[in-house]
């Protein structure tokens, strides 16, 4: 036990004793205090956890029915009786004798039509037609491989003596046996479908055509250099528009130098509203390299969710950020749990944004009546 421990309750202290109380007393509260705060934090993430694991991904939230709401504590809701309305509509009523039929709805009209026509088994020899009952039905053919055959006679001309011969249209592959058509699916089969090639293999076998994997490969390396001069326009006309949004998300990438894992890559997407148009750069990081390069010809406003690589545009005087009310609203979201009554009110004083934002978009203004209709209101 320390000298402050051994004085009796009674007993005076000395002014000194009395000094390391208090230091140790102010000690103690700077120690409750960061306890609290890191008290606070923890039941935040935590809460964060659970919100992503189990909770629900709408952020979606419904203000309370007050004229003003108090910057410290928490509303107590009122219960109130529920308003009861009658509703009264009408309806035909089903016969007894289709009461149990399903209603389907009418096959898509631009569908071709394969026409079978069924004549009865009976003798119709002098029968008057009155009639005809149609039945449709939804059926379905796989996509079928098949093989165009380019015929080219050869001529001798007499005056000047020389052989003559059709010109070959220009293929996607030069020297190669595929397609546009089926380089075209075999793309979109990947990647709008999903469709890994060794699973396309595998059903161009159910139709006995056996191609390589290897093969596939090939010709999809081929095809991806003729789209590089579409890619570059697109990068041309993203960076010259004035207004970009900017975001990343990390993908998981195989490459030859670690066939068995994956390595985080990432998908770096400017769009333009505007024009809308969004070119996406792939890079094996999250730094600053990757948009520095892209945007090194940009001038104009870049839209991002804070991240820090992006500050060097706006040091440089290149280019205006703008922060994502998306972003800034969710950090009051997330807060509800800790500060509800804080939160609360900065979420309900964002609600009208959004109320303008609806009514643009289903008048569908343009973006010249949007900035009216945002100052006025």
């Amino acid at each position: 036990m320390n000298e402050l421990q051994q004085k009796h309750p009674l007993e005076p202290i000395s002014a000194e004793q009395f000094l390391l109380l208090q230091k140790q007393n102010v000690e103690l509260l700077l120690q409750t205090k960061q306890l609290q705060s890191d008290n606070a934090f923890l039941r935040q993430e935590l809460d964060n956890l659970k919100r992503m694991i189990f909770g629900s991904k709408s952020e979606r939230f419904v203000a309370v029915d007050s004229d003003q709401l108090p910057l410290f504590g928490v509303p107590q809701a009122e219960s109130a009786e529920p308003v009861k309305e009658s509703i009264t509509y009408e309806r035909n009523k089903p016969s007894e004798s289709n009461k149990n039929v399903p209603v389907r709805l009418a096959l898509p009209a631009h569908l071709p039509r394969v026409e079978e026509v069924i004549e009865p088994r009976e003798d119709i020899t002098g029968a008057k037609k009155i009639g005809e009952t149609i039945t449709e039905i939804l059926e379905y053919t796989p996509g079928k491989l098949f093989v165009k055959k380019y015929i080219r006679p050869k001529y001798i001309l007499s005056n000047p003596e020389s052989i003559v011969i059709g010109q070959l249209p220009s293929f996607p592959i030069p020297r190669g046996n595929a397609g546009s058509g089926l380089l075209a699916h075999l793309l979109i089969s990947k990647f709008v479908d999903h469709l890994p090639f060794y699973r396309q293999v595998q059903m161009f076998k159910r139709q006995e055509v056996q191609i390589a994997e290897s093969t596939i490969n090939d010709w999809f390396t081929a095809t991806c250099r003729l789209l590089e001069p579409l890619y570059e326009k697109l990068q041309e006309k993203v960076r010259r528009c004035d207004y970009l949004m900017v975001d990343e998300t990390p993908i998981a990438v195989l490459s030859k130098d670690h066939p068995q894992a994956t390595h985080k890559g990432y998908h770096w997407f400017y769009y333009s509203p505007v024009e809308k148009l969004v070119c996406v750069d792939y890079q094996q990081g999250r730094g600053r390299d990757g948009p520095t390069a892209f945007l090194k010809d940009f001038h104009g406003a870049i839209q991002t969710d804070g991240y820090s690589v992006y500050d060097i545009f706006e040091i440089e005087g290149k280019s205006r950020l703008l922060a994502c009310m998306a972003h800034a609203r969710r950090k009051f979201d997330q807060a509800l749990n800790n500060d509800r009554a804080r939160a609360q009110k900065m979420l309900t004083l964002m609600q009208p944004l959004y109320e303008i934002e609806q009514i643009a978009r289903e008048y569908k203004l343009t973006f010249n009546e949007r900035k009216i209709l945002r100052q006025k209101m």
